[in-house]
């Protein structure tokens, strides 16, 4: 399977024909102006999907606008649903730890592609993974997490969902970069890893990834 990040949460999965793009990034030019915040990653160009995920309705994850192509898109949403690679688990979650009421849901995308098990955990904010969730979830095998606290969880609280669900593959996002000013940096949360392996370049291909579970990727900002 193909992977390239495009910044904070957005991902594109490719593997044969089929592409999934999770959380594009929308038009972020008036943050800058309205908090003095830096959040300048590269627009999403020339890309297209035929699943486009948006786990939930805030500008820096639901840029539908910037995927091309005629993509099935879920968004914001819970329940077993039927996409064209098949069946996606959309698993209701917190983009905060008071159940919400601040910033939100948030939706925790679980799904098949290549036969790898992918989980995209979107802005989750909750303290822990509650055992409904867990259960859901399942197993495992690729996790994308965000590990920048702020507006989601922490180091210590993404090594927890880490340990928990042991996946074999762990890719943090939604962090502090050159590009982004307000979260923190993934180095924390690395420190708390056992493997890691940084990379020159946004994109990887699994199949040539090392040996070593769980190993923790960590592509290079776009």
């Amino acid at each position: 399977m193909q992977i390239q990040w495009f910044g904070q949460s957005a991902f594109r999965l490719a593997a044969g024909d089929t592409t999934v793009f999770i959380d594009p990034l929308g038009d972020m030019a008036g943050l800058a102006a309205r908090g003095g915040l830096k959040l300048d990653y590269p627009p999403i160009q020339g890309v297209s999907a035929d699943l486009l995920l948006v786990t939930h309705e805030h500008r820096d994850h639901n840029g539908v606008d910037r995927i091309d192509g005629d993509p099935v898109v879920l968004r914001s949403t819970a329940g077993r649903l039927d996409s064209p690679i098949g069946e996606v688990i959309a698993v209701a979650s917190e983009h905060d730890d008071e159940a919400g009421t601040r910033r939100g849901p948030n939706t925790i995308f679980v799904f098949e592609l290549d036969g790898t098990r992918v989980a995209h955990f979107g802005d989750f904010g909750q303290r822990a993974l509650r055992d409904e969730q867990a259960a859901a979830i399942g197993d495992v095998d690729l996790l994308f997490l965000p590990v920048g606290g702020s507006a989601t969880i922490d180091a210590e609280q993404a090594a927890a969902v880490v340990e928990r669900l042991e996946p074999r593959w762990i890719v943090p996002m939604h962090y502090r970069t050159h590009r982004v000013d307000f979260l923190d940096p993934a180095d924390a949360f690395l420190e708390l890893m056992q493997n890691v392996e940084r990379l020159d370049q946004p994109a990887f291909d699994t199949a040539e990834l090392p040996d070593g579970a769980p190993l923790t990727i960590v592509p290079a900002a776009p």
